[in-house]
């Protein structure tokens, strides 16, 4: 399956990101992206020099100018052309191919260059902006399995998943990924499914019982009987999630391209207007005479002054600034629309494991009637001959405490615990079931703690337990209590872990909403019932496979990059590389921030714009009037959007931040 998402986005981002409007950096990888507009510079220095001293020939000049022109005016004039192929006449490009062939037809060369060459700059800045985003994220494997070991008369080969039939054996090792959903054989076995799930704790499948594609297995080699075709694995489930959740997602329209759909045939309108009202005004007062020429030449001048360069920089320098800013910080934008969309929300919903916490087992607490240190000491040598993740933190945990001697005897049993001998002792180490199997009595209220409870048994006696549980983040309390200074009203927790352990972390970070034991469709359907409500713009925040189909569902998807999964990083919309929860608040102060200065240089631009348009109709501005104007508007845009890169943190004072 493709990922479409991800290559949806990505040619939204080439439209966005396209230097000239047709040729994006991916095409140009061969050529210097600054080169067209460096020749078209010089040549137009040069040709104003010549003009100085008069030492152009008249026909040399219009050569010498169209020469400069075409380096930045030739992709301009094929996106038109393409444009009104497909029905779409007015737009940017339309506009950009009029008033320049307009300045050449009233032999003002140098001010059609000129204009074409700072249109060509400001979409060099905006194909600046996007392609350090995309600079910034790491390359993106496609995490789907691709290749089964399947057992064929006996003997073990390596093929392509879809190849495998049902009824198949196939052999997963310790570590792997299963390809394909199947039914587990021979002895029980745990696996890692919170790339499917979002459990963080190992779940143990007994022989007969179905093992998913995409769960992996912990222990030990496993053999499965293929029960689906690869098409319809679990796997594949999710990925068709993702691509029908993003088919519902149209990605933000540029405001240029949708101004210029008004703003051309207004000017354009307004150009042919001078011309023809002076005509009327003639016939009604016939002692004025109509200068054809005159009104023409100024017609033509005005729709050149119409040109919107300054805007087109002025909107790109924002967005870049934002996403610089933003990637300095650890957070990356896959693009301008993204930044300006996060500045809507107003509803986070968040996934656990990984996003809230760490996603590996630490020991919580600790209590035993034994003395501490030969509880410990127990404990360390014990759990110190098995793999598994929670022997593996109890280890962590008892590391400064040395074992009390090596297990004589020491056996796994598949989702109970250890059973051991320790300097003639019988020690059991395990769950509830493992202790009601074996007769051992223990606290009841020990049943009811959210986590995992590991019980200690001593010839058959307890003696005492430890409770391992997922870790809290270090700012997980402070990322939520910044998303409500952050004016988001709503918080929620979505994850596939045991609601008692979500409702546990919801309780200890202050979020109000926790739904636990969710599928990924689960988390998919409660988004859309979020969205139902057009007053709820969603971002959801999540890091494994099981996230994709809800990060591509929400307004804005953000993905925890350093840990998370590559599918989920590919279909998210912005990446918190740092895996820190508190920069999902610091996403949308930047966001809001920028959007701010990119509303301030619209404002800026098309106020001097107006301003020489209106001078232009009582022929009192000129042509490089207008050019410069244009250029000063850009230099304070830049300076404006250089503030963007300067903002330090999210307030702390601030209760909300308005756009």
């Amino acid at each position: 399956m493709k990922r479409d998402k991800t290559n949806r986005d990505k040619n939204a981002n080439n439209r966005q990101s396209t230097c000239c409007c047709g040729r994006d950096a991916g095409q140009r990888s061969s050529i210097p992206r600054y080169l067209p507009a460096i020749i078209s510079l010089i040549l137009l220095a040069g040709g104003i020099a010549a003009d100085q001293f008069r030492a152009f020939p008249l026909a040399v000049r219009l050569p010498w100018y169209l020469l400069a022109y075409l380096p930045v005016g030739w992709p301009v004039l094929r996106s038109a052309a393409l444009a009104i192929r497909r029905g779409d006449v007015f737009n940017e490009f339309t506009l950009m191919s009029l008033a320049t062939a307009g300045a050449f037809l009233i032999e003002e060369y140098p001010e059609g260059v000129a204009v074409m060459l700072f249109y060509s700059v400001g979409e060099l800045f905006q194909e600046a902006a996007v392609g350090k985003a995309r600079r910034n994220i790491s390359a993106l494997v496609d995490a789907r399995p691709t290749a089964a070991t399947v057992i064929r008369e006996g003997v073990p080969r390596s093929v392509d998943p879809s190849e495998v039939s049902v009824g198949e054996t196939i052999e997963v090792k310790a570590g792997e990924r299963a390809p394909l959903d199947g039914a587990l054989q021979e002895a029980p076995a745990a696996f890692d499914t919170s790339a499917l799930t979002g459990e963080s704790l190992p779940r143990e499948i007994a022989p007969g019982e179905e093992v998913l594609a995409g769960m992996i297995a912990i222990d030990r080699v496993i053999r499965l009987v293929v029960t689906r075709p690869f098409e319809q694995s679990a796997f594949a489930r999710v990925l068709r999630l993702v691509q029908e959740a993003a088919e519902r997602k149209a990605p933000t329209e540029r405001f240029i391209h949708a101004f210029a759909r008004v703003y051309t045939p207004i000017v354009v309108g307004l150009a042919v207007l001078l011309v023809v009202l002076a005509w009327v005004y003639t016939l009604v007062d016939p002692s004025v005479a109509y200068d054809f020429t005159k009104w023409f030449r100024r017609a033509l001048t005005f729709l050149v002054i119409s040109c919107p360069c300054a805007l087109v920089i002025s909107i790109p320098l924002g967005y870049f600034g934002g996403i610089g800013a933003a990637s300095r910080r650890g957070i990356l934008f896959k693009g301008g629309n993204y930044l300006d969309a996060i500045t809507r929300v107003n509803t986070v919903a968040l996934d656990k494991t990984g996003t809230l916490t760490r996603g590996n087992f630490e020991v919580q607490h600790l209590d035993a009637t034994l003395p501490e240190r030969e509880f410990i000491g127990i404990l360390h040598a014990v759990e110190s001959t098995s793999t598994h993740p929670i022997a593996r933190a109890i280890s962590r945990y008892a590391a400064g405490v040395p074992p009390l001697s090596s297990p004589s005897r020491s056996r796994e049993i598949a989702g109970r615990g250890i059973e051991a001998t320790l300097d003639a002792r019988e020690i059991l180490l395990g769950n509830a079931r493992m202790f009601d199997e074996a007769s051992v009595p223990f606290p009841a209220d020990l049943r009811d703690i959210p986590g995992t409870v590991v019980l200690c048994a001593v010839d058959r006696r307890y003696v005492g337990h430890v409770i391992v549980a997922d870790a809290l983040k270090e700012d997980a309390v402070q990322a939520v209590a910044a998303l409500r200074r952050a004016g988001v009203h709503r918080v929620i927790i979505l994850s596939g872990d045991a609601t008692p352990i979500v409702q546990r972390v919801a309780a200890q970070t202050g979020v109000n909403e926790a739904l636990g034991d969710l599928l990924p469709e689960d988390k998919v359907a409660y988004l859309q019932q979020l969205k139902s409500n057009p007053a709820n713009r969603v971002a959801f925040v999540g890091d494994g496979i099981n996230d994709a189909p809800v990060l591509a569902a929400s307004d804005v998807g953000i993905a925890m990059g350093a840990l998370g999964s590559d599918i989920a990083i590919e279909t998210a919309d912005v990446v918190i590389q740092t895996d820190q929860p508190s920069k999902i608040a610091e996403a949308i102060y930047l966001g809001r921030r920028t959007r701010r200065v990119v509303i301030q240089n619209i404002s800026l631009a098309f106020g001097v714009k107006l301003l020489v348009l209106l001078l232009a109709v009582f022929n009192t501005a000129t042509l490089w009037q207008a050019v410069l104007a244009d250029v000063g508007v850009a230099l304070l845009a830049i300076l404006n959007a250089s503030r963007v890169l300067v903002a330090k943190k999210v307030p702390r004072a601030r209760q909300s931040m308005k756009t």
